[in-house]
């Protein structure tokens, strides 16, 4: 049988209550990667030599960039994309404090006394 662990696969450090409760996959897609996912891992990161031609496939669609056409190389890819950090767009200017006196108005401060008669 292809994508034999002995353990299952359990990601505490990005889904502190376990897949299943996380969300992000149906039940189905949780049980293959906690039942795969240590195989998985172990062939994606290159722990472990591909044993049947089902892996290989595997192995050839996550490393490549062509279109996933295996259920499991969909799963996992989708895994990976879940774990991957998410970006934060902001809609603020960086700038600070540089433009809040710029619309003609004088701070109130000025050492002209004729502006007082």
């Amino acid at each position: 049988m292809s994508f034999e662990s002995e353990k299952p696969f359990n990601d505490f450090q990005h889904f502190a209550r376990g897949i299943r409760r996380c969300g992000e996959f149906t039940i189905n897609e949780s049980e293959i990667l906690e039942k795969c996912g240590t195989a998985m891992m172990e062939l994606y990161k290159g722990d472990r030599k591909p044993k049947t031609p089902e892996e290989k496939e595997f192995v050839k669609q996550i490393t490549s960039d062509e279109v996933i056409t295996d259920r499991n190389a969909k799963i996992f890819k989708r895994y990976l994309q879940v774990i991957q950090p998410r970006h934060l767009h902001r809609l603020c200017s960086a700038g600070g404090d540089e433009d809040l006196n710029t619309n003609g108005y004088s701070s109130g401060s000025s050492n002209d006394e004729s502006a007082l008669d």
